[in-house]
């Protein structure tokens, strides 16, 4: 441990952590899916899986990323033994997967951040603005590219004069423009209706099993757990730190961010379009809405262009904190295995490069890797959970968690969530994604290999990396990490 950089404060710590919490998710899907399926109802039921699903995760990852100062294919091989190793290697493989294409949404959010700062944004028509931008071989490829550069810089300058310097100006930046776009949307006039429909539940979408699984989607896919990428950084962070504490405020302060995203937008929504307006953009899918409909939407009010301007920088500032998060872990992977910081950086910069250039020449391509690595990040959770059950859930929170008797410490509540409640979620999840490709997305062809949104593709392209990964096992073990941790 000698020699190794540490986060240099608590405060440092959450700002990291909830610059990997919060991304694109929160500001793009968070408002439409609360819209779609209840309002407050949705919030409810999104506030019982914070707790049940991704806090528990959470916690998971920081205790085992701080006791073994290895990324996840070092800390599951000692964790569990070394024939785990493959498992951590899925967690990375599903988090590089989406790495690859999530550049490009950061890119996408920088293109129409300079679009609307300088008023370009405003002058043409959203829908023809993207349709130009996203039909070039060009422009997608270029910010793609800035993109992961960027995130590539600060990550290769190291943690705390790369990714926690970075992470002072990110995150503030990112809450203050959110908190600036809430101010001036809930006083619009007609506002209130905004604010109403967000909060107070509608209690018929509380029978309705779709608005629980949203709930607990939404909840597994922003807060960032299980993706491996809070193990990542937990590996920085001292011995003394509270697992506990830190892992509620990031996940408190994720779900934060998206309330905030979504009193920006509603109350701006019902106050501004008419009903059937509001009903399209809320129906027009997460690119839909962010990069043609809320520029409509900001333009119709008093001091619009500012506030689309700050919108896309908050945008921006969101993708930008992951996609370092996601630079990280691939980086640590590597890093474990003896290479240099700065070595590291520049071989997943230059993959990802080209890795993500498919994404964006091509939409279908692009929706084809976010259905299969998305539902990937279900099965990286249940890998999370499973190692800390392998190893015994009691053991592993009194051993592992509950280190120290000063702050937040969790009861047996935590282990009945990873032993019971996490599996059943994943299974009713998992399932329903499922059963949605089956019925809903590609009912004539669900099988097929080659369709955007089927099993198939799925299958053939997870059954890929699991059969690489355990045929490389071993070798993708460093000298240091098959041995079980010492307890």
């Amino acid at each position: 441990m000698s020699g190794r950089e540490m986060f240099s404060s608590r405060w440092s710590i959450v700002l990291v952590g909830l610059g990997m919490a919060v991304g694109t998710g929160n500001l793009w899907r968070f408002p439409r899916i609360v819209a779609e399926n209840g309002g407050g109802a949705f919030l409810v039921c999104w506030l019982v899986f914070l707790f049940t699903w991704s806090i528990p995760l959470l916690i998971t990852e920081f205790a085992i990323g701080r006791k073994t100062r290895r990324g996840p294919i070092g800390a599951l091989a000692q964790l569990n033994g070394e024939a785990s190793a493959w498992l951590g290697g899925f967690v990375v493989v599903t988090t590089v997967m989406i790495m690859f294409y999530y550049s490009v949404v950061t890119g996408w959010a920088l293109k129409y951040a300079i679009a609307a700062g300088t008023g370009l944004l405003s002058a043409v028509d959203p829908e023809l603005f993207w349709l130009d931008y996203s039909g070039s071989f060009w422009q997608p490829s270029l910010f793609h590219i800035v993109s992961i550069g960027a995130a590539g810089v600060i990550v290769a300058r190291g943690i705390t004069g790369g990714i926690e310097r970075a992470s002072r100006i990110l995150i503030p930046l990112l809450f203050g423009l959110l908190l600036c776009a809430v101010a001036r949307a809930v006083t619009l006039p007609g506002a209130s209706a905004g604010l109403a429909f967000l909060f107070v539940p509608d209690t018929d979408a509380f029978m309705n099993y779709q608005t629980w699984l949203e709930a607990l989607t939404q909840s597994a896919w922003s807060t960032g757990a299980g993706w491996g990428l809070l193990l990542s950084y937990a590996v920085y962070v001292r011995k003394s730190e509270n697992v506990v504490s830190q892992a509620m405020r990031i996940g408190v302060g994720n779900n934060l961010a998206s309330i905030l995203a979504a009193m920006a937008i509603l109350p701006a929504a019902f106050a501004v379009l008419t009903p059937a307006e509001a009903r399209d953009a809320l129906a027009s899918g997460n690119v839909g809405l962010t990069f043609v409909w809320i520029p409509r939407l900001f333009s119709q009010m008093p001091a619009g262009d500012y506030l689309l301007a700050a919108f896309f920088v908050a945008l921006f500032s969101a993708a930008l904190s992951s996609l370092i998060a996601m630079v990280e872990l691939a980086s640590r992977a590597l890093i474990d295995r003896g290479m240099a910081r700065r070595k590291a950086v520049r071989l997943v910069v230059l993959l990802s490069v080209i890795c993500g250039l498919p994404s964006a020449f091509s939409l279908a391509f692009f929706e084809n890797q976010d259905w299969v690595w998305s539902l990937g990040l279900m099965i990286s959770g249940m890998v999370i959970a499973g190692s800390a059950i392998r190893f015994g859930v009691q053991k592993f929170r009194v051993q592992l968690v509950n280190t120290h008797v000063d702050g937040l410490q969790v009861g047996s509540w935590y282990s009945w969530c990873l032993l019971y409640l996490v599996p059943i979620q994943f299974l009713a999840m998992f399932g329903w994604w499922i059963y949605q490709s089956v019925v809903v997305y590609e009912a004539d062809a669900w099988w097929d290999p080659f369709r955007v949104f089927s099993v198939g593709t799925c299958v053939l392209q997870w059954g890929a990396a699991l059969v690489a990964l355990r045929i490389v096992n071993r070798q993708l073990l460093s000298g240091n990490d098959a041995e079980r941790v010492t307890l």
